[in-house]
């Protein structure tokens, strides 16, 4: 059984930074990918970045050179560092891990992996940038 709390979301001034938390409670850890998802209401729900136990990282277009994602595999936390955030940044951010079987390709950097098969459940953490 998987756990995940997300927090730091919140709201804020274009341009401004937030960063996100993903506490992850799982027996026997052993995530090899993680990622961030986000869905802003009426709006189909995007990958936003994920990495591999090794560090890793892939990032959608439209957040590159801006967010950094990063984790702490030891306490179980994974990060999402959100600069200079625009409007179109505004949505509920969700925390995702590959299923126990990993994903098809064993792979972390197959974004749309993190929609299709990655384990969410949390409340997610709502992030609001006004202009």
């Amino acid at each position: 059984q998987v756990r995940l709390v997300e927090s730091g979301g919140g709201s804020v001034q274009a341009g401004e930074s937030l960063r996100l938390s993903c506490a992850v409670s799982e027996v026997g850890f052993n995530v090899m990918c993680m990622g961030w998802l986000r869905q802003a209401p009426g709006k189909e729900r995007e990958a936003v970045a994920s990495i591999g136990r090794d560090g890793a990282a892939t990032y959608a277009d439209f957040v590159k050179g801006r967010f950094t994602i990063s984790r702490d595999n030891a306490k179980k936390i994974l990060h999402l560092q959100m600069d200079s955030l625009q409007p179109e940044d505004t949505a509920m951010y969700y925390c995702v891990i590959d299923p126990p079987a990993g994903f098809p390709l064993n792979r972390c950097d197959v974004l749309g992996d993190l929609i299709n098969y990655g384990r969410s459940g949390g409340q997610g953490t709502q992030v609001t940038v006004s202009s």
